[in-house]
């Protein structure tokens, strides 16, 4: 029999009537300032384990040991004041995030890496070795697995039996987190409602990351490294499966990742327009150029938005070359602004759609960037297909909103 994709765990999580204290942003969507801001008050919040450098001096390098070190102090505080205990027996649990009048509610479970590796949970980004490292050093020294990843399904008529059922029962707990979202967590441990959550998954063909790229790949990198280390490796450890939130991938929701360049590559404003134009069609617009279709983008340069339609037809036979982020790159922010590869350039720099259209506008009055561009988010679809095909999209390409919280379950390494 293979290896389950995705099977139950015990997870170590708030105890009663603590998640409220314990529930973090993730650790990637705040800087030290801000971290440290949210958490002086509260010594439970999870930001001191997701975020040691807050509890060290200012000046502190945030990827010195001593930052590691003092995550897993925290951690172990945390157990032994009975904060965060461990659920006795494997089991799956439930994920609810509203926001607004979005609901997405998802299955929580131990995505397997041997699956990850064999591409039936599937990426779509590369990863950049600082971040890799950081999350591979996290893992290794809390022995845990905190910050989840975020992978969609496609509708499965079984989960969703098992989700209608466990939501109708009481919630463990539910809290509203930084932007009121609303996060509610049920614990699935009915032997009944386990085993057909375990074969819902194993019936499925792939399952996709939607966000989290560097926790999955550090996953696995621990997973190998402990393998390689154990007299007796079987497969089925703890080391060898990561923490993951799959939701249905009719309930996911993709907002716009666009883009600030800080200057026009040496054109004046009526020079970097004239050589807009060679590639699209540019109209005024009296208000913010917010793209209401796929191919269509919106402009930002000199106290004015533009609305661009390519001229040229877009290829359809090559899922990323067929994005509107591949090709706003290859005809405008390469050829006409310089920008190569956006992993590397410091020239760019990108904006989620969540801070909204004001945001682009900002960045450029205050001087600081010189043009926005404005895209239509990219489709769900798209990033299956581009999964499916085995290759990858530009960086930054998606922005999924809302984010799950950390501190709500934890996979132990043990």
């Amino acid at each position: 029999m293979s290896d389950p994709l995705v099977r139950p765990f015990a997870g170590l999580r708030p105890a009663p009537g603590r998640a409220a204290e314990v529930a973090a942003p993730p650790y990637d969507v705040l800087n030290a300032d801000e971290a440290r801001a949210l958490a002086t008050t509260n010594p439970w919040s999870f930001l001191h384990i997701s975020k040691p450098e807050i509890d060290l001096p200012p000046e502190t390098d945030p990827y010195s040991d001593a930052v590691y070190a003092r995550g897993a102090e925290n951690l172990a505080c945390m157990v032994d004041e009975g904060i965060l205990t461990r659920d006795p027996a494997p089991r799956y649990y439930v994920y609810r995030l509203v926001m607004g009048a979005h609901v997405q509610t998802g299955i929580v479970g131990a995505g397997s890496i041997a699956a990850y590796q064999a591409n039936r949970i599937r990426r779509h980004e590369f990863t950049t070795p600082l971040k890799e490292n950081d999350r591979v050093r996290q893992i290794d020294a809390l022995n845990a697995q905190t910050g989840p990843v975020m992978v969609t399904h496609r509708r499965d008529a079984a989960l969703t039996v098992v989700i209608d059922r466990v939501t109708a029962r009481p919630p463990a707990y539910a809290v509203t987190g930084k932007g009121g979202v609303d996060h509610t967590f049920w614990v699935v441990d009915g032997t009944d409602e386990i085993d057909a959550v375990s074969t819902a998954f194993d019936a499925m063909h792939a399952i996709y990351i939607a966000d989290g790229h560097h926790r999955s790949a550090a996953a696995a990198r621990v997973a190998a490294a402990r393998r390689t280390a154990d007299p007796t490796p079987r497969g089925d450890k703890a080391y060898d499966y990561f923490l993951i939130v799959s939701f249905p991938d009719d309930e996911m929701q993709i907002l716009d990742y666009n883009r600030v360049v800080t200057d026009l590559n040496g054109l004046r404003v009526d020079e970097f327009l004239d050589r807009v134009r060679d590639v699209f069609t540019v109209s005024d617009s009296t208000s913010a150029a917010k793209p209401d279709r796929v191919r269509s983008f919106g402009m930002y340069v000199d106290g004015r938005w533009h609305r661009l339609q390519p001229k040229a037809p877009t290829p359809t036979d090559d899922p990323v070359a067929a994005l509107d982020i591949s090709l706003l790159g290859e005809r405008l922010l390469c050829p006409v602004l310089g920008i190569g590869d956006p992993r590397t350039e410091k020239r760019i720099d990108f904006v989620g759609g969540i801070h909204g259209m004001a945001e682009l506008e900002r960045r450029v009055n205050s001087g600081e960037m010189a043009v926005a561009f404005a895209l239509y988010p990219t489709s769900l679809t798209d990033l299956m297909a581009v999964a499916d095909a085995g290759t990858v999209m530009p960086p930054k390409s998606t922005w999924f909103e809302p984010k799950l919280a950390d501190g709500l379950v934890s996979l132990v390494l043990d």
